[in-house]
């Protein structure tokens, strides 16, 4: 699956990516995609650490070297997971689980219901790239049940850019990775799992926090309904805060400002060699980076377990197996039988 190119040319593109990103916010990449700015590819370590095969994960349940490289991005390369970290996906709040904030304050100009929607909007994201990804899982065999060649990536690797990305294989890893980067955002973005500073008021600067540990059951993509935990809120996310945070989210004649981005993100800090302490202001409270990471860990694993659970259930067993091999070697065509 390595991509026929000129190292040099990977270097550019990273480059390239550095000195955009350089123009806007490091807040606003939630858990890190690059390597510099403050941010470690917090979202590659994420991936690795929920889907590398490591000798004691089932085959299915796990990916080998180069389509982890794919999905998870690598030196160079966003990958799929980071794919809504370039152009215009940066802006797009649902493929963060961004703007979602409301607090209980006489004149919060934002009710409890619409920081709901914001948020159930990122799930929804969600379930529809999932369907998706079952949906382009078709074209992998052929009509004897066989793993298509054609559809799997070898010397050109996946462009996880625009909407389409060629083989059928590349295509289930886009939507994968899309899934991926929210669910592991909404851990970073939102309240779920963390603590507001107990030496403090709650409020604007100092949110309230849920304290649940582990991966959230509403964010269980086989359940159709599930019901909204009470009191999840993420940060506000608007044009102008995306240019700088200091620019936007006021309300009101004085111009007070809402709950940001900054107020709730646990975005950058240590992974490896092992989970250590969060660097952005939310993060360093408490164990609140340890506890968002491990979280978007058991998450990220259990969306891929969703997604072979579809599979099964919608091409039958032998080939849903032989569609999960095809995604998950590198070389399927030979491995997959």
């Amino acid at each position: 699956m390595k991509q026929a190119r000129p190292r040099h040319r990977a270097a550019i593109l990273l480059a390239t990516t550095l000195a955009v990103a350089s123009l806007v916010p490091i807040a606003t990449f939630a858990y890190g995609t690059v390597r510099g700015m403050g941010q470690d590819a917090e979202h590659a370590r994420i991936t690795r650490h929920a889907l590398a095969c490591d000798g004691v994960r089932p085959a299915d349940a796990c990916f080998q070297p180069d389509t982890l490289d794919s999905l998870a991005g690598e030196d160079g390369s966003f990958g799929a997971v980071g794919a809504p970290d370039r152009g215009r996906g940066m802006l797009t709040s649902h493929a963060h689980c961004s703007a979602g904030d409301y607090l209980d304050v006489p004149g919060y100009p934002r009710s409890a219901a619409e920081a709901e929607a914001s948020l159930t909007e990122c799930r929804t994201q969600m379930m529809s790239n999932l369907d998706h990804a079952v949906l382009d899982a078709a074209a992998l065999l052929d009509e004897d049940g066989d793993i298509r060649g054609s559809q799997i990536p070898s010397y050109i690797d996946c462009v996880y850019a625009g909407s389409e990305h060629g083989r059928a294989k590349c295509n289930v890893l886009a939507h994968l990775g899309l899934i991926l980067h929210a669910s592991q955002d909404f851990y970073s973005h939102s309240n779920w799992v963390d603590q507001p500073d107990s030496g403090l008021p709650v409020g604007v600067e100092n949110p309230p926090g849920l304290g649940q540990s582990g991966r959230s059951p509403w964010l269980d993509l086989r359940i159709a309904n599930p019901v909204f935990p009470a009191g999840l809120i993420s940060g506000c996310f608007d044009n102008e805060s995306f240019l700088g945070e200091e620019r936007g989210c006021f309300y009101g004649d004085t111009g007070e400002h809402r709950v940001r981005h900054l107020n709730l993100a646990k975005d950058t800090g240590v992974i490896d060699p092992q989970i250590g302490a969060g660097s952005s202001e939310r993060g360093a409270l408490g164990d609140n980076f340890r506890r968002s990471v491990e979280a978007a860990i058991e998450d990220s694993a259990d969306k891929w377990a969703t997604l072979r659970e579809r599979l099964v259930a919608t091409y039958g067993e032998r080939n849903g197996a032989m569609m999960i091999c095809a995604i998950t070697r590198d070389n399927p065509t030979r491995d997959c039988d």
